[in-house]
């Protein structure tokens, strides 16, 4: 018994390690240890918790050399996520160190698949999570106009889509089907779990944080050993295993894909549609359909709403979404610039403004762009 006080003394000085400098040394090794000894922490309670005569001996000896007696008996159930929130807090966790333990907290030991531990809506709960955005230096930026938390969430997506497909690489070149259907639908049970709103404001910002990085390792961003800036396996395909679901996701219900372009701001959108494709056609033909719900009211002198429920967006709102993509880069205005003046000529070609939503919307973006 008195060995097994011994080791719970300890318990204070592993906590007050985790938040000190002294981490700067760990390896994975190390980690897994530390967490070894928070899980056998936390067995104690569940072992004891029931006998309270070892309960108060165990408290009283966890309370000895604690100035203010921090903890007691019932933090040993809560030790794996004390000891993880305070080195997630703690910048000098080596990045290593760091990998291993998102792994463990996204996927601890025993955990079956489809837990709750793999829960992303668990994890944006800690809000330590959010310290995984302070990169080191030469890493790509999080990307702007996004909480901190969704960033942070958006980081241990991408971070579990990457292990999944490296779980699941085949020796073959194409990915089968069966594969990628597979990692959709881990996907989306993943996203439902979230409130649509902030699932998709961590899509946008995977997304993203996914073309920064590959913009960082095209720049000479890649290491001598051939990994990229995130610690991932540099490969010119590897990351098709990471857009391909959440592009799959987005695009795969045309309600879903409406409600996300509505949720997110102009200028995130049009960044979104310059660095894939795949999302510039949908969301021009999504713009060009909101448009079309707008009728010109000579009395105000401007475009309204035609119908409440069917007009998404108001005649400024739809403006400022077309005058972004023709900020964006020289691919995306001319083909924003070539839809617009398709529509144009499809509503009747008229010269004056007034008569067709598209003349008008091509007049003001062309003279926004002559004055830049």
């Amino acid at each position: 018994m008195e060995a097994l006080l011994e080791q719970v003394e300890q318990l204070p000085a592993l906590l007050a390690v985790s938040r000190s400098a002294l981490v700067r040394d760990w390896d994975s090794l190390t980690l897994d240890r530390a967490l070894e000894w928070a899980r056998y922490f936390q067995h104690l309670h569940d072992r004891f918790r029931t006998r309270p005569r070892l309960r108060e001996a165990l408290g009283r000896r966890l309370r000895r050399g604690q100035p203010s007696a921090l903890l007691g008996f019932p933090h040993l159930e809560r030790c794996p996520q004390l000891l993880g929130l305070a080195l997630l807090e703690n910048r000098a966790l080596p990045p290593a160190a760091c990998r291993r333990l998102i792994h463990s907290l996204l996927q601890p030991p025993g955990a079956e698949a489809g837990s709750e531990p793999h829960s992303l809506a668990l994890l944006a709960r800690r809000k330590a999570a959010s310290r995984l955005l302070a990169l080191p230096p030469g890493q790509p930026r999080p990307p702007e106009g996004l909480e901190p938390e969704v960033q942070a969430e958006a980081q241990l997506l991408l971070s579990r889509l990457r292990e999944e497909g490296q779980e699941a690489e085949p020796a073959e070149e194409a990915e089968p089907a069966g594969e990628a259907a597979g990692r959709l639908r881990w996907l989306s049970g993943v996203l439902e779990q979230l409130p649509q709103p902030r699932a998709f404001g961590v899509v946008a910002a995977a997304l993203l944080l996914l073309r920064q990085g590959s913009g960082a390792e095209q720049a000479g961003g890649r290491g001598q050993d051939g990994n990229n800036l995130d610690g991932n396996q540099a490969s010119g395909t590897g990351d098709e295993c990471v857009d391909g679901p959440l592009l799959s996701w987005l695009l795969g219900n045309v309600e879903r894909f409406s409600a996300f372009c509505l949720f997110l701001p102009g200028s995130l959108l049009a960044s979104l549609a310059g660095h894939y494709s795949q999302l510039s056609r949908p969301y021009l033909d999504l713009l060009t359909s909101w448009g079309s719900h707008l009728l010109y009211d000579p009395l105000q002198g401007r475009w309204v709403k035609s119908c409440l429920d069917k007009a998404e967006l108001s005649w400024e709102e739809l403006r400022e979404r077309f005058s972004c993509l023709c900020q964006g880069s020289a691919l995306l205005r001319g083909q924003t610039q070539a839809a617009l003046k398709l529509l144009k000529a499809r509503d009747g070609d008229f010269k004056v403004c007034g008569l067709s939503v598209w003349t008008d919307l091509l007049i003001e973006i062309e003279e926004c762009l002559r004055k830049e």
